[in-house]
């Protein structure tokens, strides 16, 4: 599915994870709910980069707005007007199946013998291939775009039940992978959240200033910058339906014994530092994980640097832990356009100078630790330690707050196939010898799990390191999928 304020960009030559997908909901009596989730859309511009929309319910009618690129550029002056009705939905998107193609911008409408129906969807289903042909087959349905969205829309809008709750479930039987829904009919608002939990959903209150209505989005920062009050986060399985008699919340009761499974890159690179999950602040988590990594991989060294930006709060925590100084020792530039840099190799060095500037009088002959939150490809991380040997370091000691990532995602995380990731195909160190680090530590697997799990007895979707998927994969899913089944 789906430049955020610390995180990267759609053909970004950096070497991370791409984003996922950001969704939220609006119910806001008297209000233009719209221009309130376009807000919210902002706060979550980092979980997708590619395109933004919004789809408002209006005595009845639905209408939707959305545009390619950022939610600036989705959203010109205007162009929301239109778009009324106190009930609203938003998304914005990093494709995980299906291309970065208008007609897969969301949020998508359908209609099915249930009625109307808008969505927007954050995750992956796995086994959409097969459902998109079970539809075709049974119901002749139209298909206008090729993700897993539309496929999920179609099925919710003909499934059996009498109320939403019994159609999600329904579909929570039949689908296999991640999703945290935001759904719109005529007259109800609609949370749902994967019986794994494997993406984040979180319920928030609205002031009686915007109607003391109800809010839900991916992440408590977009809370945050709608002015309203976290009240929590849905359950795994959890159906949340808001209409104008109130709230209802329905759990699914499927096989209780596959436990949860939150992705555990949520914490380590995804979630912005200023979001809350199970209670704890991501910026506090992410410095647990830096003073876990200076316990397992300790150096002797002069300054502790993050890769900015998405890497400073865990290179501040190692640097607490080993009692050597923090610094900054590069700048990041804010304003490079998503396109300006190419994805070539050979474009790569002038990319990584690009977006990050070193200050050579705060790095000239120091030894340093570089903390970094992942390592995916192994493309440019090389030219950022040459970066910094030019900039006058004499020691480069790279240090990872992720472990190796050996096995691809196929639950709405676009990492990269398995002959792309460089720790399936390298040992350590011949990554840190293709580097050109001094040494090189990875936060083990262990290590991870004991900050991420702190007081919580949740458990995490740590497939990427581990090959341990919390549901049945296809080893062989593309994110083209659908677009080859015409």
């Amino acid at each position: 599915m789906s430049l955020p304020s610390y995180g990267h960009w759609d053909a970004d030559p950096f070497d991370h994870p791409r984003e996922e997908c950001g969704v939220v909901g609006i119910q806001s009596p008297g209000s233009h709910s719209a221009a309130l989730a376009a807000i919210g859309l902002f706060a979550l511009q980092h979980r997708g980069q590619e395109s933004a929309g919004v789809a408002a319910s209006d005595h009845g009618t639905i209408r939707v707005h959305s545009g390619m690129g950022l939610v600036s550029e989705a959203f010109r002056d205007g162009d929301l007007d239109g778009i009324l009705g106190d009930t609203s939905i938003g998304h914005t998107r990093y494709s995980t199946t299906g291309a970065s193609d208008p007609c897969n911008a969301q949020p998508l409408v359908v209609d099915g013998s249930n009625g109307k129906l808008a969505i927007a969807h954050n995750g992956n289903i796995i086994n959409s291939v097969q459902l998109r042909e079970q539809l075709l087959e049974r119901l002749d349905c139209r298909f206008d775009t090729t993700t897993d969205t539309e496929v999920i829309a179609h099925l919710l809008a003909n499934a059996p039940g009498g109320t939403w709750p019994e159609r999600l479930f329904y579909g929570m039987r039949v689908m296999e992978g991640a999703f945290s829904l935001a759904l719109l009919t005529p007259d109800a608002l609609i949370a749902a959240r994967d019986p794994l939990g494997i993406r984040p959903l979180c319920l928030g209150r609205l002031p009686p200033e915007e109607g003391d209505g109800w809010v839900f989005a991916s992440e408590t920062c977009a809370l945050d910058h709608m002015q309203a009050e976290f009240v929590r986060e849905l359950e795994p399985g959890e159906v949340l339906v808001i209409t104008a008699d109130g709230v209802r919340s329905e759990i699914f009761k499927g096989d209780e014994n596959r436990g949860r499974a939150l992705c555990v890159f949520e914490w380590i690179y995804f979630a912005r530092p200023d979001s809350m999950m199970d209670g704890r602040l991501m910026h506090t988590v992410r410095e647990e994980m830096g003073a876990q990594l200076a316990r397992e991989h300790p150096i002797d060294a002069d300054l502790v640097i993050g890769i900015p930006d998405s890497s400073t709060s865990a290179a501040v925590g190692y640097a607490k832990e080993s009692g050597i100084p923090f610094a900054n020792g590069l700048v990041r530039n804010r304003y490079v356009g998503r396109t300006f840099i190419e994805p070539e190799q050979r474009q790569r060095d002038r990319g990584v100078r690009q977006k990050f500037n070193p200050m050579p009088s705060v790095l000239r002959g120091k030894r340093l630790i570089v903390v970094d939150d992942s390592i995916v490809r192994g493309t440019t991380t090389p030219h950022v330690v040459e970066l910094l040997r030019k900039a006058g370091a004499t020691e480069i000691h790279l240090r990872v707050c992720a472990p190796p990532i050996k096995h691809p995602c196929y639950l709405g995380v676009d990492m990269a196939t398995r002959e792309e990731l460089i720790a399936a195909n390298k040992t350590v160190d011949q990554i840190r010898e293709l580097t050109g680090a001094d040494t090189l530590g990875y936060l083990t697997v262990g290590g991870l799990l004991d900050v991420a799990k702190g007081q919580q007895a949740g458990g995490f979707c740590d497939a990427c390191f581990t090959g341990n998927y919390p549901v049945p994969v296809q080893l062989d899913f593309s994110k083209m999928g659908l677009a080859r089944t015409g």
